[in-house]
């Protein structure tokens, strides 16, 4: 099944937010890391957290450590993860951190705007986004504080609640698991917890629909350590599903409800940039 790049990039100019036509432009054009980095800006707050709906199903202004995430993951991509920067976001984390030393899932604040109604605060800390911020900070070498508490809240949750972890929680865990350096106990935890992914977690079966977490969720790029999990012929049989899942209007879909007209078409640009990437990173675009 091919893709069609072309459908896909005027549907990110219809129709996506600028943030993300910034991002499209950076991978599949030639658009410079810098200004996928200014229009990201746009998404920070005065106390260096980020909210504004950058996680599109939050529609208020608060900082939010979801959102935080949302952050590094575009640092990532185009290798921005400038050292003073990250800093003064890890300062905002650990002002909301719990005790435990983690941070929770969403603040309290999250009811100055509009929400999905998913996103409920209790007040605990939760491996997801926790561990996934963290993996993001070991993988760029970033010292901070609140990096060591954090990792001491992970391991500890980890096995706490090794049995409460879900779908979500699995892929922020293996951010963590990829690239804290306590490698033989992250090994470890790997092997534990990729059973549990195989056995409970992922959807196998390529036509499945619904919120479900395929295999490329876990593996998003061949050189991940959850590529570990799934023999080539899964993985090839999830990339032409993915591919073929490309609708008329260039874009792809979305599988949950989210809380406004707006939200659906900035995920659908922000999913639409997720699907080309991880069929770009198998070699899939031919590119």
């Amino acid at each position: 099944m091919s893709v069609d790049l072309a459908a896909a990039e005027q549907f990110i100019l219809r129709e996506a937010r600028l943030l993300d036509r910034r991002r499209f432009e950076h991978r599949f054009g030639n658009g410079s890391g810098g200004a996928v980095l200014a229009a990201l800006l746009a998404y920070r707050n005065d106390d260096c957290g980020f909210g504004n709906a950058l996680e599109p199903d939050l529609r208020g202004r608060s900082s939010q450590p979801v959102p935080l995430e949302h952050a590094l993951r575009i640092l990532d991509e185009i290798d921005g993860f400038d050292p003073d920067f990250v800093a003064t976001a890890c300062d905002w984390l650990a002002s909301v951190s719990t005790e435990e030393g983690g941070v929770p899932f969403v603040l309290e604040t999250v009811e100055d705007g509009p929400h999905a109604p998913w996103w409920e605060p209790t007040g605990k800390a939760y491996l997801n986004p926790t561990a996934g911020i963290a993996g993001l900070l070991y993988k760029h070498q970033i010292e901070h504080p609140w990096l060591e508490q954090a990792t001491a809240f992970c391991w500890a949750a980890l096995e706490r609640d090794f049995e409460e972890i879900g779908q979500d929680d699995a892929i922020s865990i293996l951010e963590f698991l990829e690239h804290v350096p306590d490698r033989d106990r992250a090994e470890a935890m790997f092997v534990r917890l990729g059973r549990r992914i195989v056995d409970e977690l992922v959807a196998l079966d390529p036509a499945a629909s619904g919120y479900v977490k395929s295999p490329l969720d876990y593996a998003p790029h061949p050189d991940r350590l959850g590529r570990r999990l799934f023999d080539d012929a899964t993985i090839d049989a999830h990339l032409d599903a993915l591919a073929a899942k490309q609708e008329p209007d260039g874009a792809w879909p979305i599988t949950w409800e989210p809380p406004s007209a707006a939200a659906v078409h900035e995920w659908r640009g922000f999913w639409t940039i997720g699907a080309l990437t991880r069929l770009d990173d198998y070699g899939r675009l031919g590119r």
